[in-house]
C-alpha cells in the first residue's frame, strides 16, 4: 500500500470513528457511558472505559467492543489506569462513600475532613467533592443530619433528653441546644412528649381539587395537605404531631386556607407564606430548590439532582419530593420525568395534572 493509500485509508477509519456516537463519549469522558460500551486503542494494544483520564486517542487507531470479554478477545489487555475489567469508577467512589458513611455514623464525635480524607486515601478536596456528588450533601452535613436523626429517635423511644443528647454523640448539652430548634422545631422535651405543649391551630377548606387542610406552628406554615376526605387529612395532621395543641382556626386564621385555596384555584395570584421547614439538610436544599421552579415551569428530577450540585443524586430528590408535607407552598408537583410525564405525586397524580395545566394557564 503507498503512502497515499495509507493516508486515506486512515482518513476513512477516523471518520468512521468520529461518526459513531460513541466517540463523542470517549472524547468527554463521560463517566455515565462507562459499562455500556468499551474502546481499544490499537497502538498501545490496551482498552478502557468511556471515562479513562489518558490521553485521547487518534480516532483512526480507536475500536468499540460491547463488553470487556469482546475487547480481551480481540487480544486486548485492560488498560491500568482506568482499570475495565474490575468495579466502574463511580462503583468504587460509592463504596469509599458509604464506608466512610458507616465510619461517621458509628463515631461519638463529628470526624474531622482530615481524617476523613486520611481514611480513604485521598485529599480532602477530593473527598468532600466525591463524598457530595454521592450523598447529595458535605460530610459535615452528612454527619449532622444522622445525629438530628438520632436525637429524634432516641427521644421517640422514650429516652430521657439527656441520654439522648450523649446517646447522639453530642458530649455537651450546650452544643445541642445551640442546634435543638432547627433539628426538632420545638424544644427536646416537647419533641420527647410527642408535640406536648406546641400549639399548632389549622383549618380545613374546599376547593376545586378536594379538601385541603392548612396548620401553622408559631414558626410558620408547618402542612399544607390535600385529599378527599377532611377527617382523613386532621388524621394525618394528628399523626404527624401526636401530642400537639391542635387548635381549630378561628375566623382570621381561616383567612390564610382561603389564601392557599386562593392559589390553587388561581396560581398566577403566586403564594408567599412564612414557613416551618422540617426536614434533612439534603431533603432542604431540595425543597429550596423547589421553591425556585417558575409558576408555568417543571423540571426533571435529574434537573433539580443538578440545581442542588449532586447530579448522582436523582433518587434521592424523588424521595425528598415524597416527603414534602407542604402541598403547593413547596411545589412538588413541579417535578416531571425526564421525558416530561407525570411520575407519583404525594396527593394524587390528577391534582398534579391539573396544578400543572392551572399554572400553563396562569403563565401564558
Amino acid at each position: 500500500m503507498n503512502m497515499t493509500s495509507k493516508t486515506e485509508n486512515r482518513a476513512l477509519c477516523a471518520a468512521e470513528t468520529e461518526s459513531d456516537p460513541r466517540w463523542a463519549a470517549v472524547a468527554a469522558r463521560d463517566a455515565a457511558a462507562d459499562g455500556t460500551f468499551f474502546y481499544s486503542v490499537k497502538t498501545t494494544g490496551v482498552y478502557c472505559r468511556p471515562s479513562c483520564g489518558a490521553r485521547t486517542a487518534r480516532p483512526e487507531n480507536v475500536a468499540f467492543h460491547a463488553t470487556a470479554a469482546d475487547a480481551e478477545r480481540a487480544g486486548f489487555r485492560p488498560c491500568k489506569r482506568c482499570k475495565p475489567d474490575g468495579d466502574s469508577l463511580d462503583a468504587r467512589r460509592a463504596a469509599v462513600v458509604a464506608e466512610l458513611c458507616r465510619f461517621i455514623e458509628t463515631s461519638d464525635d463529628i470526624p474531622t475532613l482530615d481524617s476523613l480524607a486520611a481514611r480513604a486515601g485521598m485529599s480532602t478536596f477530593h473527598l468532600h467533592r466525591i463524598f457530595k456528588s454521592v450523598t447529595g450533601v458535605t460530610p459535615k452535613a452528612y454527619a449532622t443530619a444522622h445525629r438530628a436523626a438520632r436525637v429524634r429517635n432516641e427521644l421517640t423511644h422514650g429516652s430521657s433528653v439527656t441520654n439522648a443528647i450523649y446517646d447522639a454523640g453530642f458530649n455537651a448539652n450546650s452544643r445541642f441546644y445551640e442546634q435543638a430548634d432547627g433539628m426538632l422545631g420545638m424544644t427536646p422535651k416537647d419533641f420527647r412528649a410527642g408535640g406536648a405543649n406546641t400549639d399548632i391551630r389549622f383549618a380545613i377548606g374546599q376547593c376545586s381539587l378536594g379538601a385541603i387542610l392548612v396548620a401553622q406552628s408559631g414558626r410558620g406554615v408547618c402542612a399544607i395537605l390535600m385529599g378527599d376526605d377532611a377527617g382523613q387529612l386532621a388524621r394525618d395532621l394528628q399523626d404527624r404531631f401526636p401530642r400537639a395543641n391542635l387548635i381549630g382556626g378561628d375566623r382570621e386564621f381561616e383567612k390564610l386556607v382561603a389564601t392557599v385555596v386562593g392559589f390553587v384555584e388561581a396560581p398566577k395570584i403566586g403564594l408567599d407564606l412564612p414557613l416551618d421547614v422540617r426536614g434533612t439538610a439534603f431533603q432542604q436544599r431540595v425543597w429550596q430548590a423547589l421553591r425556585n421552579i417558575p409558576v408555568g415551569e417543571t423540571a426533571s428530577y435529574s434537573d433539580i439532582a443538578a440545581r442542588i450540585g449532586s447530579p448522582k443524586s436523582v433518587r434521592a430528590v424523588a424521595q425528598a419530593c415524597a416527603a414534602n408535607a407542604l402541598a403547593v407552598a413547596i411545589p412538588c408537583h413541579r417535578v416531571v420525568r425526564s421525558d416530561g410525564g407525570l411520575s407519583g405525586y404525594r396527593w394524587g397524580v390528577e391534582r398534579k395534572r391539573e396544578l400543572l395545566e392551572r399554572e400553563a394557564e396562569a403563565a401564558e
